[in-house]
């Protein structure tokens, strides 16, 4: 299933893009797409049966803002240096354990949402990536097979970043990845049924236009189950929890000088095969 979340910022509703294209309507059925329902099996094999029938109504979706496909987002995990060729284009060695830091959920925003360039910014950088949705609660998993069974799903995340913050500046990463707005997600959240195999899906990321990132999942350090695995091991994951697993080589760090770092009036666009598009115009915060 694709599941989404449409309307105003802090009012969305629940909703379905059925396998026609057609956005329906949930919220009859459900009140959110949280971790309360990803949780619930029985929910959610409601929700699959009353749209494989077709009894869900019509969404026009005509200028309707599509906000985060989660709602109630407990913690954003993210993994670093997550890529052969991103570690490669930066210098780094690629890490022998999987790197994690945090970004806030205050910082999810929906997929076509204004991107704000932070305040004394001159290194606001993007990252396109592949976001694991939770679906159990997680502790202390021991196998792949394990670790796999406990995702609801995947999604596209924007893991814009502020170099200069995050690396100059002392301390950890956190300040160059907490800034307003810095975490785009979505547009849906695609149910694991639907992802067969997430080592096999192809990013993309342009900047007004160009081609900027054209990476795989098969490039990842950390594959999908393992990320999953070992963070359960360090922290207890709940439904509801995304975890960002890194991104492929094309960053404008990665770039000779001088670098292309995003600046206000800059359009984003990125994509996942099979989980959809982000659009975002940037402005100055």
């Amino acid at each position: 299933m694709k599941l989404l979340r449409v309307g105003t910022a802090g009012a969305e509703r629940p909703a379905l893009l059925d396998a026609e294209g057609t956005l329906r309507d949930l919220s009859a059925a459900v009140t959110d797409i949280d971790g309360a329902l990803l949780a619930d099996t029985a929910a959610l094999d409601r929700i699959r049966a009353a749209a494989g029938s077709g009894e869900l109504p019509v969404l026009d979706a005509q200028g309707l803002r599509v906000g985060p496909p989660v709602g109630r987002i407990g913690k954003v995990v993210c993994i670093g240096l997550n890529y052969h060729d991103h570690a490669a284009e930066t210098g780094a060695t690629p890490p022998a354990e999987p790197v994690i830091f945090f970004k806030a959920a205050d910082t999810v925003v929906g997929p076509d949402d204004t991107v704000l360039v932070p305040r004394k910014s001159v290194k606001t950088d993007w990252e396109v990536e592949l976001a694991i949705v939770i679906g159990r609660t997680a502790r202390y998993l021991e196998s792949h097979e394990e670790a796999l069974a406990h995702v609801a799903g995947y999604a596209v995340s924007h893991d814009v970043s502020e170099r200069e913050f995050q690396i100059e500046r002392g301390g950890t990463w956190d300040k160059g990845k907490n800034c307003e707005t810095f975490n785009p997600l979505g547009p849906w959240l695609v149910t694991t049924d639907e992802v067969p195999d997430p080592q096999e899906l192809s990013l993309k990321l342009w900047v007004n236009g160009e081609l900027k990132q054209d990476g795989t999942t098969a490039q990842q350090i950390f594959p999908v189950a393992e990320v999953v695995r070992y963070v359960s091991h360090f922290m207890t994951l709940y439904p509801g929890d995304v975890i960002n697993t890194g991104t492929p080589a094309g960053v404008a760090m990665g770039h000779p000088e001088p670098k292309p770092y995003l600046r206000a009036g800059d359009v984003v666009e990125l994509e996942i095969e099979g989980l959809g598009k982000q659009r975002q115009e940037l402005k100055d915060a």
